[in-house]
């Protein structure tokens, strides 16, 4: 037993090192590529107009601090994103549902989805933009469209791989529909359900921006567009970076929600 005990903890902390490993070199990678485009954009090999630099890249993030509106420009677009996540997940999750518990519309709704999936959301722009104006719930509607419709086909699809031999050994003992769902559908899911809200993420970030480039006032979108017009690639480098750091802190998120449900399940 204690021969065993110490393998284990051998084995412990094998992958605790590797873990840490892995962590060190990863931020490696990232100093060491913040550092070569510094020296790069001093040295002039890289033009540090188009390409910007890490320390004019704080310098911008300063200016935007000091004017006192960096903070609510982030804040509109998590905002945006967040609101245009939840829609399309829950409204997706949803829709997914109902399409599993009836085969008749399922088999309507697959062309119609297939197409839906393909269209260019953001040819839709313009005209939601007409119906409801060029404010929050503009970018937030295109948003919900870009990640709807990938939500339903990802968690469905998931609903569908489901064992057909479980689902007869339910109905066997008398499960109806709805229990057969949430004993087994929706746990056994677990994986696609997670699948798709690692899609969402990026998809809602896509169309936020995407909805910031065509009709708002205010968010990084927005920097993005302004600091382009105005020849200011540093603000535009900032929001990028600002944009990154966030969609991973959202990713992450979600990651520790999928170890929470492993746990579980």
């Amino acid at each position: 037993m204690t021969e065993y005990s110490k393998e284990h903890l051998n084995y412990l902390k094998k992958i605790k090192k590797e873990k840490n490993k892995i962590t060190f070199t990863r931020i490696f990678i990232l100093i060491l590529f913040f550092a070569l485009w510094e020296l790069l954009g001093d040295l002039n090999i890289v033009d540090p107009f188009l390409t910007s630099t890490p320390s004019r890249m704080v310098k911008s993030l300063i200016t935007l601090y000091g004017e006192g509106t960096l903070f609510r420009h982030i804040f509109v677009t998590c905002y945006e994103t967040i609101m245009g996540f939840l829609l399309g997940t829950l409204l997706g999750g949803l829709i997914a549902i109902l399409l599993w518990w009836s085969e008749f519309a399922s088999k309507v709704a697959e062309p119609y989805l297939i197409v839906l999936n393909a269209l260019p959301k953001v040819a839709l722009g313009p005209i939601i933009i007409f119906w409801v104006g060029n404010g929050l719930e503009a970018i937030i509607i295109i948003t919900l469209l870009i990640s709807i419709v990938v939500t339903i086909i990802s968690i469905l699809s998931g609903f569908n791989e489901v064992s057909k031999d479980k689902i007869k050994l339910l109905k066997t003992f008398g499960a109806n529909k709805l229990q057969i769902l949430t004993k087994l559908i929706i746990p056994a899911s677990i994986p696609s359900l997670i699948s798709a809200l690692k899609i969402n993420v990026g998809l809602s970030w896509v169309g936020v921006i995407m909805g910031e480039f065509l009709v708002a006032k205010e968010g990084l979108g927005f920097l993005i567009v302004y600091g382009g017009q105005i020849a200011q690639l540093d603000m535009v480098m900032v929001s990028i970076l600002i944009l990154s750091i966030l969609a991973y802190i959202m990713y992450a998120l979600v990651a520790r929600l999928e170890k929470t449900l492993k746990r579980k399940y």
